[in-house]
């Protein structure tokens, strides 16, 4: 059924019915719980609304502004009206230094990978300046989509010397795995988290629509003795994380 079938005042607007806002948000509510209106998707403007239920403007927007209070409509200054996505949103620490699987694993969620690349290359400039390499070293790359119970969270790519990292064929799930196995496994890092737009490619690769909010994530991971362990560049998605620190007073 189409959006404007479903929302057609025929058959659920009721002259005695309550308030119409009320019944207008039961039926969005209704839309969503039937798929008809999906996660993620833009609702239509309110114009268009009130074109197709035969209600006033203002009425529309009180019925979607009670829809977002309850979650179930998200309003992007500038973009629209949105149904909330059912991608569950994960609390992040940013004084713990864990991998993806290890927190999702936490958290009772089935982490998987789909790899984007794996093997060893020639090293780009920033990487030889992140990882202390010299021009003519090599470098392990791996990069994945990675996701908790099945569904995509995070675009990660890793980047390693090979004396960190000889063979990048050895991670198959977690590469704190294989680096404590090796005992190199990171004690400390440095992150850098910065808001962006989710440009067409990694949009796809998260499902969601190119442009959306996300989080990339620059990480540069030590051993104790301070030598560089792995440069992290990550993707996230903005609908899906909430990164959170630890404050303290400073002492003067």
């Amino acid at each position: 059924m189409s959006i404007p079938d479903f929302l057609s005042p025929n058959g659920w607007l009721q002259s005695d019915g309550g308030p119409r806002y009320l019944q207008l948000r039961q039926r969005l509510s209704e839309g969503v719980d039937l798929g008809i209106l999906k996660a993620g998707s833009s609702l239509p403007p309110e114009r268009e609304l009130a074109a197709i239920t035969n209600l006033s403007r203002v009425t529309v927007r009180k019925a979607i502004q009670a829809l977002a209070e309850d979650g179930v409509i998200v309003q992007k200054q500038g973009s629209g009206s949105f149904v909330a996505s059912d991608t569950p949103r994960i609390e992040q620490s940013l004084s713990r230094l864990t991998s993806f699987s290890e927190d999702m694993s936490r958290r009772g969620m089935a982490s998987s990978s789909i790899w984007l690349e794996r093997g060893v290359f020639m090293p780009s400039p920033d990487e030889v300046l992140a990882l202390a390499l010299s021009p003519d070293a090599s470098v392990s790359r791996i990069a994945r989509l990675r996701t908790a119970d099945d569904k995509p969270m995070a675009i990660e790519r890793a980047s390693l010397s090979t004396d960190m990292l000889p063979n990048p064929l050895l991670v198959e799930t977690s590469l704190y795995e294989v680096l404590e196995d090796a005992g190199l496994r990171p004690v400390r890092a440095l992150q850098k988290i910065s808001a962006v737009n989710l440009a067409e490619e990694n949009a796809d690769l998260l499902d969601v629509t190119p442009g959306e909010a996300g989080l990339r994530i620059e990480r540069t991971s030590y051993l104790a003795d301070g030598r560089v362990v792995e440069f992290t560049q990550s993707i996230y998605r903005g609908d899906a994380y909430n990164f959170v620190a630890e404050l303290r007073l400073a002492k003067e």
